[in-house]
């Protein structure tokens, strides 16, 4: 008997991937997108507004100097951002448990199509020159880093958090000194966790490379390079939405 190959269809993938019925294949082929989504618009950031604004912790020291130091308009941008970045964490929380307390299956479609759509605020709101069309696009970014990191924190049961490049990076760390003592005193029982470690250079291998693409891509298109990154978080969650309703 000669066995089929199952081909999924684009919308089932789509669906496969954002359904509230999760396994380890969807979180990871989920996190792969937003890991590399996130480093892209991560570096087209600092090439637009000078601002790494998946760096929370960059902004949250920064706001500590500038408060001693009184430099009110530094002070002003880092309560942003944070603000921001917050907002929308919580945004995301308030949309997946409403899909859920509404029996939604596709509660994750949600928060993605949310963000796919401030992408394109922020490919719009960048091309302003003012000093408040900067600190809008600022805004729009941080708000996204922020609903980005709690949908997949949300998805993975706090297993992963594409933004969070210093605690992947810090895992690997873990790991490599796991295997150094295995080699040195493998009496001590001491194993690295492969699976794991294979998704943490996965994920940071997409942040790097989305990087790479972002640097390249808003260095020769500006802000409007946001617009493909927009279009694929909505090609991943809005037919999924649009199946739901019929």
């Amino acid at each position: 008997m000669k066995t089929r190959r199952r081909i999924l269809h684009p919308l089932r993938l789509a669906r496969a991937i954002v359904t509230h019925r999760r396994s380890a294949g969807n979180d990871l082929v989920l996190a792969t997108v937003l890991a590399g989504i996130a480093g892209a618009a991560n570096a087209g950031g600092f090439f637009a507004l000078g601002q790494y604004t998946s760096h929370m912790t960059g902004y949250l020291s920064q706001l500590a100097d500038n408060l001693v130091t009184l430099n009110l308009r530094i002070v002003f941008v880092s309560a942003l951002a944070i603000t921001a970045f917050v907002a929308g964490a919580g945004l995301s929380t308030v949309l997946i448990h409403l899909a859920r307390a509404a029996a939604i299956r596709l509660q994750f479609a949600w928060p993605l199509a949310v963000q796919g759509m401030f992408l394109f605020c922020f490919a719009f709101g960048g091309t302003l020159t003012s000093e408040a069309g900067r600190l809008f696009a600022l805004a729009c970014l941080c708000f996204i880093m922020g609903m980005q990191n709690a949908t997949i924190t949300k998805i993975s049961g706090a297993r992963i958090r594409t933004t969070h490049a210093t605690g992947m990076i810090t895992d690997i760390g873990i790991e490599a000194g796991r295997a150094c003592l295995w080699l040195v005193r493998p009496g001590l029982g001491v194993r690295v966790d492969g699976v794991k470690l294979r998704i943490l250079l996965r994920l940071v291998g997409a942040f790097l490379g989305g990087g790479v693409i972002g640097a390249l891509g808003y260095g020769q298109i500006g802000f409007f390079f946001s617009m493909p990154l927009a279009l694929i978080l909505l090609a991943i969650s809005v037919p999924a939405l649009l199946q739901h309703k019929r």
